[in-house]
């Protein structure tokens, strides 16, 4: 919706052309009405706006003269004239001062609509090339809201800070980018300064006037007058910034750099101000610590690993550790329990990370530590549960495999490549069902055939037996088979026969 305000002597004219504009159906508001150019010049000094329709003869300050000064009001204000002459040092003037056209009175419907409609298209392309540097940075709401004629779109020298509420801080007052632009207009006096709130809530990009560097010695100077006021509000708040002056053009790169600062020097306690031009530097040192706690979720160690994570996040408040370190540590261990789990799909792995990520929008550090506590906790005895249940099945699979290859000549290797597992792996699962070794499993498995085939085939020669379990030779598979049996395989035949006969 564009503004209009309308300079008329006449009511009558005036009356009409209020009418017709508001009957025209197009975007436009008329916000005031004048009957003389001081009346309309003390309204566009209080609110500006986009349009101005004004007669040229006019008592106290004629048209032409609220034309120029309005204009260095609102350097893009779009002007209509309206007037019974058609003098050409009128004219010349006009022209001089860029007036957009002019119409005739009496003022005509279909000349009004055709004029409005061609500075509504320049007002919107206009509005458009401008807002432009402001997309992907502010919430897109908020931008349908930004009048191209403000001052911010000035070609002037700007500074800039990134703003953003301290993790684990309970807000006393909410994010309102009103209330936030009146306390940080106060903050910032005498310069102005504009709050763009951005596309994560509760942060926002703060542009002032390049001429703010003559008002404060250092960006920390502006930062911690800024920080001041946000607290006596109730909001505690890290900032990220610079007095290193800016062209509009270069915002994305600007907030980009402020935005990585930012993120990547936020700590957990303290807020931060963060000048980029003086960054810190910080060693990896937590990084292996990280990675330990992955390994302990391969290896399920349940109690090893709550102990050693309640130790590192206690350390971590004390240390004020980064953010971004923690948040690593979520993504590691939401990573590696979504892993670990072979049941899980790539959107569940996902969410997985968002539930843990979203730990981090906790009011303290200290109820963050609690939740994460008791959510791996959660996780860990799922993860153990389903791998006992996918253990059981792993184990049938295997033994099942190793009944139908009892004619051969298996090994662990072999099953453990068949499976896709480690050897180490397929020994523990026979272990744990079997109480067995692989071998001895193996071999019961094999000698149990045995028995079977003398039994059904007695007319069957040892070194048959032996060849066709595929023993290396009828003496090994003679030693094995009264190993497990207590017999020699003719002992065992003896036997079987003499109760045979007995029945």
């Amino acid at each position: 919706m564009y503004s209009v305000i309308i300079a008329e002597d006449s009511k009558p004219i005036l009356r009409n052309i209020k009418m017709l504009l508001e009957s025209s159906g197009l975007p436009i508001q008329v916000t005031a009405t004048a009957s003389n150019g001081e009346e309309a010049l003390a309204h566009i000094r209080q609110q500006p706006v986009d349009i101005l329709i004004t007669d040229i003869r006019m008592p106290k300050l004629d048209g032409l003269a609220l034309i120029e000064l309005a204009k260095s009001l609102c350097p893009n204000l779009k002007v209509v004239l309206i007037s019974s002459y058609s003098d050409f040092e009128y004219t010349r003037k006009a022209i001089h001062l860029q007036v957009f056209d002019y119409l005739l009175k009496p003022v005509e419907r279909q000349a009004l609509t055709e004029v409005m409609e061609r500075i509504l298209g320049q007002l919107q392309e206009t509005r458009e090339d401008r807002l432009d540097v402001l997309r992907g940075i502010v919430d897109s709401e908020y931008l349908s809201t930004i009048r191209a004629e403000d001052d911010f779109f000035e070609n002037k020298p700007k500074s800039a800070l990134f703003i953003g509420k301290q993790p684990f801080t309970a807000a006393k007052s909410s994010w309102n980018v009103q209330d936030l632009q009146h306390t940080l207009s106060m903050a910032c006096s005498p310069h102005s300064c504009w709050v763009l709130p951005l596309e994560q809530s509760e942060r926002v990009l703060v542009v002032g006037q390049g001429r703010l560097v003559e008002h404060y010695e250092s960006a920390i100077d502006w930062m911690s007058t800024v920080a001041s006021a946000l607290k006596a509000k109730g909001i505690t708040a890290s900032i990220a910034g610079s007095l290193q002056t800016f062209e509009l053009s270069q915002l994305k790169q600007i907030f980009e750099k402020l935005q990585q600062g930012w993120q990547e020097e936020l700590r957990v306690s303290s807020p931060i101000l963060l000048d980029i031009q003086f960054p810190s530097r910080h060693q990896q040192e937590e990084d292996r610590i990280i990675w330990s706690f992955a390994d302990m979720i391969q290896q399920r160690q349940k109690e090893q690993f709550q102990l050693k994570l309640t130790e590192l996040l206690r350390r971590w408040r004390s240390d004020n550790v980064l953010l971004s370190k923690l948040e690593e540590l979520l993504q590691v261990i939401s990573e590696t329990f979504a892993k670990a789990d072979a049941d899980h799909e790539w959107m569940e792995r996902a969410a997985l990370e968002a539930e843990a990520l979203d730990l981090l929008k906790l009011d303290s550090y200290d109820e963050f530590s609690e939740a994460l506590l008791e959510w791996a906790d959660t996780q860990f005895d799922l993860l153990l549960s389903r791998i006992r249940k996918s253990a059981e099945e792993l184990f049938l699979q295997i033994d099942s495999h190793m009944q139908l290859h009892k004619y051969a000549q298996l090994s662990m290797t072999e099953l453990a490549q068949k499976f896709h597992v480690s050897p180490s792996y397929i020994s523990r699962i026979i272990k744990r069902f079997t109480n067995s070794t692989f071998v001895h499993h193996y071999m019961e498995m094999k000698i149990d055939e045995a028995c079977k085939l003398m039994r059904d085939k007695p007319e069957m020669k040892i070194r048959e037996l032996s060849d066709a379990l595929s023993f290396t030779d009828q003496h090994y598979f003679s030693r094995v088979f009264k190993e497990y049996t207590g017999l020699s395989p003719t002992e065992f035949k003896e036997k079987h026969k003499e109760e045979a006969q007995e029945e």
